[in-house]
């Protein structure tokens, strides 16, 4: 959700940090703030509603912002209090001997009230909404003498979820930081220290990095060996990681598997246009070493050790939010058809709450990009406590959820950086195909069949650079009915989830209210909401319901609709349904995979909606990219 960065070391930080806002600020920008200690000993601590932009502004007319060498930094995405310069962060706290404190903070303190009515027994005052302001101040009235250990003694009496990034003033060159339940990542460089929320605002200084584990704290020092001297040499650095109860833990220091280029907007107008024409190669690096054509195998290294469980699994339960529970709904398709096993997909929010059977030889697979989604970690502890073997699908590699995994598949689909995702949906459904098709061959398939798919798999990547070339053909649809506030968007079998995806990108980044549901259920009260115009998406690829998706066209023109297609080439049978300009055409491939293309056109419908009604594709109102707070 929110986005922290902070430093340490030998080089000017006021630039280092509103350059890592920046690469952070898709996570959240409702606010953005900065605190920083300059040679004087004393922290300068600025606050700006709305988007970094208006926090660097600040910044540069400040003088005092032109010394330092450490500091932390935050964007804001609301969750206690209103957008506004008192809530934004850093927030500080006084302590007994007139230290200044300064804390950023991702997550929610779920007793944040009751600490608040005893730091107001003790004197302090309060001047914003959030939790962050009681974490800063129980810090502050914690504090005697040593930074760390009064980080340690404030997180023993929390409840809730946190990242955070802690200072204070006077000489001490130092940062402490922890984690639990939200990301924090320590990129190690020579005689500095950057921290972040995710690898983005961390590639550009050094590719030397941990994550912190739950319930860790890290303490990162660089500075002069004369302190009094300010910015002298020599420059000494030091890291110490514990736990909250002082337990001293052993970091292990990996190489970032990011590079500058790929954040780089390259050329686009915006990082999910830049997203969506990345997906050929995204699907040929998600399957490159994985599909063996000349043998018919399918080569996934990491559930290799649990293979013969998954073989004798009885049940799959895919869990995930958002965009990833509908890449989970098409897997529920694949794992019934291709692997002939029950499978299930639930939102990972419900499915902690409501009780679950979790039967013996059950597997879990958890869905996410980011891998740090909160619900879906919560989902995954959930059926890990009953018994289940889990499995990862995830993005971010050394992220939570691979890591809390038994085992899993990492998409490799590259850094996604605009908020609605449309690559990473690509590789989720990719990667869960090749699971299907992994189990199909144990279980039940044939070598010719599985073959078949293998051929047509890796075809993908050319069709999808085929259905891309029609981006401007869809962007003149787009201009005839982007001035409507009401879509539906219908599928059957394998389509049926694309069509609900299709939805979540137009409402995300145009905010047009769309539904996206089965073609049939339209019947069952929402064909009571078509009127002349009203534009109807219908994914009317040829496939074993296509006469019925016909039929549910045909009562939707009955009554006005405006139709938008998305057909099969060669299909001339649709063109008496739609009209030639609103048709966009994939290529022909079996049923199963029809959703790695059918799935984008409608990412590009959604993206020249939002652009022809003038909205800010990459920064959505409300939203953030990766939801780690329930």
């Amino acid at each position: 959700m929110c986005g922290i960065v902070a430093y340490v070391g030998n080089r000017a930080v006021t630039p280092l940090l509103i350059e890592g806002l920046k690469r952070l600020e898709y996570r959240g920008y409702d606010s953005a703030g900065i605190a920083v200690r300059g040679n004087s000993g004393e922290l300068s601590v600025t606050r700006a509603v709305g988007r970094v932009s208006n926090l660097e502004l600040l910044v540069e007319e400040d003088a005092q912002y032109d010394e330092g060498f450490i500091g932390i930094a935050h964007t804001r995405w609301a969750t206690h209090g209103e957008p506004s310069v008192d809530n934004a962060h850093p927030h500080v706290g006084l302590t007994k001997d007139g230290h200044t404190v300064a804390v950023v903070h991702n997550g929610i303190i779920e007793n944040y009230s009751s600490l608040r009515t005893y730091l107001e027994g003790k004197g302090h005052t309060f001047y914003s909404q959030t939790d962050t302001e009681v974490l800063a101040k129980l810090i502050a009235e914690l504090y005697v003498d040593d930074l760390e250990t009064a980080v340690q003694k404030a997180l023993q009496e929390v409840s809730g979820a946190y990242a955070i990034a802690v200072m204070i003033d006077g000489w001490p060159h130092t940062l402490v930081c922890a984690r639990k339940g939200s990301p924090l990542i320590v990129g190690v460089a020579d005689h500095a220290y950057v921290v972040a929320s995710d690898a983005s605002a961390i590639v550009s200084h050094t590719t030397q990095v941990f994550a912190l584990e739950d319930y860790q704290v890290v303490k990162l020092s660089a500075g002069p060996v004369d302190e009094k001297n300010g910015t002298g040499e020599p420059w000494s650095s030091e890291l110490r990681t514990t736990t909250i109860d002082n337990v001293v833990v052993d970091p292990e220091i990996t190489e970032l598997e990011m590079d500058l280029e790929q954040i780089e907007l390259g050329g686009y107008s915006h990082y999910m246009l830049k997203e969506i024409m990345e997906q050929p190669e995204a699907v040929r690096d998600c399957l490159r070493g994985r599909v063996d054509l000349r043998d018919s195998k399918i080569i996934l290294g990491g559930i290799q050790d649990f293979k013969r469980q998954m073989v004798r699994a009885k049940r799959f339960i895919l869990t995930g939010q958002g965009t990833a529970y509908h890449a989970g709904l098409i897997g529920e398709y694949l794992f019934e058809d291709l692997a002939r096993v029950p499978a299930r997909c639930e939102y990972a929010s419900e499915f902690r709450y409501r009780n679950p059977i979790i039967e013996d030889d059950t597997i879990v697979v958890a869905v996410s990009q980011s891998g740090e989604t909160a619900d879906t970690l919560a989902a995954l502890a959930e059926a890990k406590d009953r018994g289940a073997l889990s499995i990862g699908v995830v993005n971010a590699v050394g992220s939570t959820i691979s890591r809390e995994t038994d085992a899993g598949v990492y998409l490799r689909v590259g850094p996604e950086i605009g908020v609605a995702s449309t690559k990473a949906f690509v590789g989720q459904v990719m990667v869960l195909t090749l699971l299907s098709l992994y189990l199909g061959k144990r279980k039940h398939m044939s070598n010719e069949r599985v073959d078949h798919y293998l051929k047509q798999l890796s075809q993908i990547p050319d069709q999808i650079e085929k259905v891309l070339k029609q981006t401007d053909h869809i962007k003149n649809c787009v201009k005839q009915v982007a001035d409507r506030d009401n879509w539906l968007f219908l599928g059957r079998g394998y389509n049926y989830p694309v069509a609900i995806e299709g939805a979540l990108k137009l409402k995300e980044i145009s905010y047009i209210h769309a539904e996206g549901m089965p073609a049939a259920e339209m019947k069952h009260g929402p064909i009571a909401l078509i009127d002349e115009g009203m534009p109807v998406v219908f994914v009317a690829t040829q496939g074993t319901q296509y006469e019925k998706v016909i039929s549910n066209i045909e009562e939707v023109r009955a009554r006005g609709g405006k139709i938008i297609a998305v057909a099969t080439e060669g299909d001339t049978h649709i063109h008496k349904y739609a009209s030639e300009d609103c048709i966009f055409y994939v290529p022909d491939v079996m049923e199963a995979l029809q959703p790695l293309l059918t799935s984008v056109p409608l990412q590009l419908l959604a993206y020249h909606a939002a652009v022809e009604r003038g909205h800010d594709v990459d920064k959505p109102r409300n939203l953030a990219k990766s939801v780690t707070v329930e």
